[in-house]
């Protein structure tokens, strides 16, 4: 029977830096792109996870490799994306995933610091990556194919705010913007630029809230009355690489239970 859409909903053969994959929702975003058959390049900070989700991948048939990239070193992301194109070709899809949550009040000695790595790993290592992949990004071959795809994961702490928690809070606002500012620098070359902001979602971030505090929470602020599962944020992640998603643009979802639609 012959298909009545028009726009492909296929990611096979195209290319993939997710970073942050070595665990939770980069992890899961990683196992989604090599079920729809995208190449992998599977990119965290800890050797250990790299090699796992890497093995996870090939070992279910998937073309993907392994990179152990610090995201606060410059030097590190432009040395990743010439081996990620040479094994896996030319990149089409960015997933900026990886962050980090340093909890700290104004006021404590190491505040300083905890604002200036968490927006190096949280902003500044997105907006590096995708210079980095320019040039790929917006190659006339992949604009004819549907155009690149950028998804910057924030979080609704930049829709909203937790106490204690300002470089982060501040990092992951910030992400939102970059996203928009840099969906209208893309927006005629056939790249995309979205933002995905989760919720209270278990990942290793979450890890250390007991059980308890966490069921208190969800019943208290989300309308589903519990926290999301990594591949409930991937799902969303991966539909918006697709290349039928081709006029969302600029757009900030938050995947969070219904948790920023409620008043109280």
């Amino acid at each position: 029977m012959t298909r009545l859409s028009k726009l492909s909903r296929s990611l096979a053969g195209r290319t993939a830096i997710v970073t942050g994959a070595g665990s939770g929702m980069g992890r899961a975003t990683a196992h989604l792109l090599g079920d729809e058959g995208a190449k992998v390049a599977v990119v965290d900070v800890n050797a250990d996870t790299v090699a796992q989700v890497t093995a996870e991948l090939t070992g279910a048939g998937y073309d993907a490799r392994g990179y152990v990239t610090d995201l606060s070193d410059a030097a590190q992301i432009e040395a990743l994306v010439p081996k990620v194109r040479a094994e896996l070709g030319p990149i089409d899809i960015i997933v900026n995933n990886a962050g980090v949550s340093v909890p700290t009040r104004l006021t404590d000695t190491g505040w300083e610091d905890a604002w200036a790595f968490t927006f190096e790993v949280n902003l500044t290592a997105q907006a590096r990556l995708i210079r980095a992949c320019h040039d790929d990004l917006v190659r006339p071959e992949l604009a004819a194919a549907g155009g690149g795809r950028i998804v910057n994961i924030a979080s609704t702490e930049g829709l909203g705010a937790t106490k204690f928690m300002s470089p982060y809070t501040a990092s992951k606002t910030a992400v939102i913007g970059l996203t928009r500012s840099l969906a209208l620098e893309y927006g005629d070359t056939g790249v995309t630029v979205n933002c995905i902001c989760p919720g209270p979602i278990r990942t290793g971030m979450t890890a250390e809230i007991a059980d308890d505090d966490k069921a208190k929470f969800a019943r208290r602020r989300v309308p589903k009355r519990r926290y999301g599962d990594p591949e409930e944020v991937a799902q969303i992640t991966v539909s918006l690489l697709l290349p039928a998603s081709s006029y969302l643009n600029g757009a900030v979802i938050p995947v969070d239970g219904g948790m920023t639609a409620q008043n109280t």
